[in-house]
């Protein structure tokens, strides 16, 4: 059975709704390859540290009878208490440091938007004013559906804590950290993209135009949009690079969930094609002249109920083949292909920057 024919399209009223097949995607790729599966990130919790006072975290006693207290404790306890010790203030440095990166790179998002603002103002680009999109992307202004709205605040506060978690990971693995507290940050960013796919599917059933359109990402990820995303099997020739060294079974691997990938995007892309032929027939219905369209708005009403399938299908996709390389890779491999794809987006928010506010020559 070829990839197309694994789409299956219903047809009621007419209308082409894709059927849910995610559980068949382990006919095709039995060992490695497979998307069947649903792995989850084993984490080995690390052992929480006790809250040291500041001068035991240095090493230092102030007090004589503290010294004697610590000097009648077995060796390997006081080893064990200083190591403790070290490992509290390496975590505060880190901590630290990661809160100072994500101050900085909040205050350049901040920088863009008011550049971006500032732009629309002098465009008159306002509810009312010829810019319903535009204003859309700039923020709740073009929204009024209450769904809509509340995703926009929802993923603004997604992206402060994607920056965040990248901040953490570039910390992190510059620090050498141990695989059980990198598993823990792996997870928390895996879930992180699991949550964003949640708010699209919930801000879909308000608007799915919106939310197919990307107009609530930049303009140059838009240029890369994919049924209201990335599409997995183009991001993993970009992250392929930055996960290196790779053995001949992780190889394998990554190939096979590539060309699965392919196989299910060509299919749903089909199934797109498909539904804009139909709707478009279905719009284009009745006599010509009449002036009377209300009859034909129905049918293509119930078309379009299709694209919230195919937009929940793509993310089904993106989540499933980040959840199949979390098994193909080792933790700290995963760690840098998290880290390289937040740094991808996060060029892309540049790039769009820098070309909104790029040298224009006057008219």
């Amino acid at each position: 059975m070829n990839s197309t024919s694994q789409f299956v399209s219903s047809r009621r009223m007419g209308a082409y709704e894709p059927i849910h097949q995610m559980g068949m995607w382990g006919e095709n790729f039995k060992s490695n390859g497979s998307l069947n599966k649903s792995p989850s990130i084993l984490v080995e919790g690390d052992t929480e540290l006790n809250n040291q006072s500041e001068d035991t975290s240095n090493g230092i006693l102030g007090h004589s009878d503290k010294f004697y207290l610590e000097g009648t404790k077995p060796a390997d306890k006081v080893q064990r208490r200083l190591a403790q010790n070290r490992e509290a203030a390496r975590k505060s440095r880190l901590r630290k440091k990661a809160y100072v990166q994500q101050l900085e790179t909040s205050r350049l998002k901040l920088v863009q938007l008011e550049q971006e603002l500032e732009r629309a103002r002098k465009q008159g680009l306002y509810v009312g004013s010829g810019g319903g999109l535009d204003a859309n992307r700039l923020g709740n202004s073009g929204a009024t559906d209450a769904g809509i709205t509340a995703f926009e605040m929802e993923y603004a506060h997604w992206v402060e804590e994607q920056n965040r978690l990248i901040c953490e990971l570039r910390t992190a693995l510059h620090a050498h950290i141990g695989d059980g507290e990198l598993r823990m940050l792996v997870e928390s960013s895996m879930n992180h993209y699991f949550k964003l796919f949640s708010m699209k599917s919930m801000a879909a059933k308000a608007d799915v135009f919106y939310v197919m359109s990307g107009m609530w990402k930049t303009s140059a990820e838009r240029f890369f949009l994919w049924i209201g995303g990335f599409r997995p099997s183009e991001l993993l020739k970009v992250l392929e690079p930055h996960l290196e060294p790779l053995t001949d079974n992780q190889l394998l691997g990554v190939y096979n969930l590539r060309q699965s990938c392919q196989q299910f995007e060509d299919a749903l892309s089909q199934g797109m094609e498909k539904l804009q032929q139909t709707l478009a027939e279905s719009v284009a219905a009745g006599q010509l002249g009449e002036g009377n369209y209300i009859p034909q708005l129905p049918t293509a009403m119930e078309r379009l109920e299709a694209l919230v399938c195919f937009l929940d299908q793509a993310d089904r996709l993106r989540q499933e083949t980040l959840m199949h390389m979390s098994r193909i890779l080792t933790t700290r491999q995963a760690a840098r292909g998290l880290l390289a794809m937040g740094e991808y987006f996060q060029r892309l928010w540049a790039l769009s920057s820098l070309w909104a506010t790029r040298p224009r020559e006057p008219a």
